[in-house]
């Protein structure tokens, strides 16, 4: 049987932690900043976790699970 594939798209966007969470970036932060609080844009600058309901599918896709 073949070897499973891992989704390219997820490869690129997730990272696992030590203690096994899946890391993640915001999102809106790529244009129109202009609008946007320099709070808000700070905020979305650092990362962020999946969240438990969906940490499942983001590790099939990893082809983890």
């Amino acid at each position: 049987m073949p070897k499973m594939k891992t989704k390219s798209s997820a490869k690129k966007r997730f990272k696992l932690t030590g203690s096994g969470k899946i890391k993640r970036k915001h999102a809106y932060k790529s244009h129109i900043l202009t609008k946007k609080s320099k709070k808000r844009k700070l905020k979305l600058t650092h990362t962020g976790l999946v969240h438990k309901a969906d940490e499942n599918s983001v590790l099939q896709q990893l082809t983890l699970k």
